[in-house]
């Protein structure tokens, strides 16, 4: 199969000659050792956890496990062989060199602790999704994203019109490099092993989840509920379990990367605004899966196709700014009135406003609700209507309709 570019290279070459050590953090099968592989010189030592021999050295002897493999080295899914961290920070400290120990890992929350603790201010830390929609096409835009009618209008050179039947055979056959291109039958296996060997057997290491059967229609029940406000109430009716169950169990699968929670915008000034985050697949490929949508064709036509195209622009956007060079937050405004602001880019404390509507020709009056953000004396950037529309198209000075492959 021919290496795919990604984006995240970047920043993660930036931070390998500025860190001692770097962890890149994903979902099993997103492409982590895949690129560090590519990255890798022929000094650098590869050894996985996986390995059962290697993971019994690394937890009862650290010591001897780094002579045996010495730095440069990169370790694959570090989060099985905590009893590394001190060792790599005893590393760390003996030496001047960046670059030294390269790190992945997918289950995050305890690993992530230990790795705070330990390593704080020797470790660059980089998340990793499945393809972006851009990755897949080979594309590399020159401009960060800002939403503006100029960068939109250089972006649109690059790329052909926007095309709904492109876009929904993008949503639905997901971001996992390793079924690019493959046929249904095979989509369908590889979906369905993913579940029970990486899912299954991380969620009993990782939340002590034993209850395949329930736990597979806690995933199909959260992939029934993509793109709207958690209900912990009707996730645990789905699995037939107790909401404070349901709670842990969505718990585990944002830690796998399996799902993103966006989290609602919060301001002192703002009162009475939602405290609940919306539900999203990281890989709307599974989702997919999931939800028995067995073309592209009758996921673009189902009654769900805007909550699966709301997931894909979210996470493109996530993606986006998870490789970009500046940092912002994103969330989305919602208020006691259920008036909703789809998401909310905030970057140099300036709130770009996006509504997410599947349709060509959506209804400009969208914009309205954006005034909200003045009344609560923030500053509003440029923001706009991300839609199916085929090319970008001024609303007024400030916003735009967007076409959503160029984001």
């Amino acid at each position: 199969m021919e290496y795919i570019t990604r984006d995240l290279e970047r920043k993660f070459l930036k931070l390998n000659d500025f860190f001692k050590v770097v962890l890149v953090t994903g979902a099993r099968q997103v492409g982590k050792t895949t690129m560090l592989k590519h990255l890798a010189d022929s000094a650098r030592t590869y050894v996985t956890m996986d390995n059962i021999m290697a993971r019994e050295l690394a937890q009862s002897d650290p010591v001897l496990f780094f002579q045996t493999y010495k730095p440069p080295v990169l370790i694959d899914e570090v989060q099985k062989a905590p009893e590394l961290f001190e060792q790599i920070k005893v590393i760390c400290d003996e030496s001047e060199e960046t670059g030294l120990i390269w790190l992945t890992g997918s289950q995050h929350y305890k690993m992530m602790k230990k790795v705070r603790e330990t390593l704080a201010g020797r470790i660059g830390i980089l998340e990793l999704y499945s393809l972006s929609a851009r990755e897949k096409a080979g594309l590399v835009f020159d401009t960060d994203l800002d939403f503006s009618l100029a960068t939109l209008q250089a972006r649109q050179r690059k790329l052909p019109k926007n095309d709904v039947v492109l876009v929904f055979n993008n949503i639905w056959e997901g971001g996992m490099p390793q079924i690019q291109g493959v046929d249904d039958e095979l989509r369908q296996e590889y979906f369905n092993s993913y579940i029970d060997t990486y899912l299954m057997r991380d969620a009993a290491e990782a939340g002590g989840i034993t209850d395949v059967v329930r736990f597979r229609r806690f995933l199909v029940g959260c992939a029934s509920l993509v793109s709207e406000q958690v209900n912990y109430s009707t996730l645990a009716e789905s699995a037939d379990i107790a909401p404070s169950t349901a709670k842990e169990w969505l718990k585990v699968l944002v830690g796998l990367h399996i799902i993103y929670l966006l989290e609602p915008y919060s301001n002192n000034e703002l009162k009475r605004l939602s405290k609940t985050p919306k539900l999203y697949f990281c890989d709307t490929g599974l989702c997919a899966y999931l939800s028995m949508w067995l073309t592209p064709d009758t996921l673009r036509n189902g009654a769900a196709s805007g909550h699966y195209y709301e997931n894909y622009v979210v996470m493109e956007l996530v993606r986006n700014y998870a490789y970009a060079r500046s940092k912002v937050n994103i969330t989305y405004f919602r208020d006691s009135n259920a008036k909703e602001i789809d998401v909310f880019v905030e970057e140099n404390n300036m709130i770009h406003p996006l509504e997410i509507k599947k349709s060509a020709a959506p209804d400009r009056r969208e914009i309205k609700k954006y005034s909200v953000i003045d009344k609560a004396s923030l500053t509003r950037g440029n923001g706009g209507i991300i839609c199916m529309c085929e090319e970008p198209i001024p609303i007024d000075a400030d916003n735009c309709f967007i076409p959503s492959n160029l984001i």
